[in-house]
């Protein structure tokens, strides 16, 4: 074997062993996770124990005695209805802004960019004291509309990048054909921009599923999500470790079942347009 062979296999298996590396660490936290769930709460204080007998004690704990299910639910109705608007609003202003010439539209564009980088907790007062008069703390409703302020603008810069690549002599095709604007965006555009859709879609219901802050502060219990869950295991006694990542265990997987069904959906969303000619 050459010496440039030699070379290229040892950086080659530095290369793999890189990678692994990086995605071990990157998921030992969340294996680590489904171990304390399944720990009794005898063995969760004891983390040199690695070989026990799972039990389910922590997952029908939180099932039965915190009702995580209603959590769920509200999750669930809330980041899915809030990513069919975001999709709606965020997908017709990035097409806007991406096809039509207009006075102050990259002034627009960096408007949406400025709200999408605003900070929580420079808002959720403001939003509180309006919601409290308006009597709708604590509903599916204001946590739908607060999220809008964070998904439609990332939807917009995520989209009007999609349109962009997608070339406007399709449209001009099908407007010679009798189509109109509305219905070349339906019947071409849309349909071409579909990994685009899908990749934004997981996003924005990553972003809404995963809100804290929102959430903990203008919902009690009706309304709360599963993020807020977490503050009933913080006792005086200490931190129940065992059903917490009972809790953060479950919640991850909705949104791991909906990335792996649409994943072929999304890793071409992510790279569309990141080849041309």
């Amino acid at each position: 074997m050459s010496n440039k062979k030699l070379k290229r296999k040892i950086s080659r298996i530095f290369l793999y062993a890189a990678v692994v590396m990086v995605c071990f660490i990157a998921v030992f936290p969340y294996l680590w996770m489904v171990l304390v769930s399944l720990k009794e709460r005898v063995l969760v204080y004891q983390p040199e124990v690695l070989v026990f007998k799972p039990v389910l004690e922590n997952y029908v704990n939180v099932f039965k005695t915190r009702d995580l299910g209603s959590y769920l639910i509200n999750s669930a109705v809330i980041a899915s209805l809030n990513c069919i608007i975001s999709l709606a609003l965020g997908s017709f202003t990035a097409y806007a802004l991406a096809r039509y010439e207009f006075r102050g539209r990259e002034k627009c564009a960096l408007f949406l960019t400025f709200i999408r980088i605003l900070p929580a907790v420079a808002s959720v007062i403001p939003i509180y004291v309006i919601a409290a008069a308006m009597k709708i703390l604590d509903t599916h409703g204001i946590l739908i509309t607060v999220y809008l302020l964070f998904n439609v603008p990332f939807t917009v810069l995520m989209m009007r990048g999609f349109f962009e690549e997608i070339p406007v002599e399709l449209e001009e095709a099908a407007k010679v054909d009798g189509c109109t604007s509305l219905q070349a965006l339906r019947k071409i555009v849309l349909p071409l921009a579909k990994p685009g859709l899908v990749a934004t879609a997981i996003f924005c219901v990553i972003n809404s599923w995963n809100e804290f802050l929102y959430a903990m502060l203008l919902t009690t219990y009706k309304a709360s999500t599963t993020p807020t869950i977490v503050q009933m295991f913080k006792t005086i006694s200490g931190v129940i470790w065992g059903e917490m990542s009972a809790v953060g265990t479950v919640a991850t997987l909705p949104v791991l079942i909906f990335a792996m069904l649409v994943q072929k959906h999304m890793v071409r969303g992510l790279s569309f347009g990141a080849v041309k000619g």
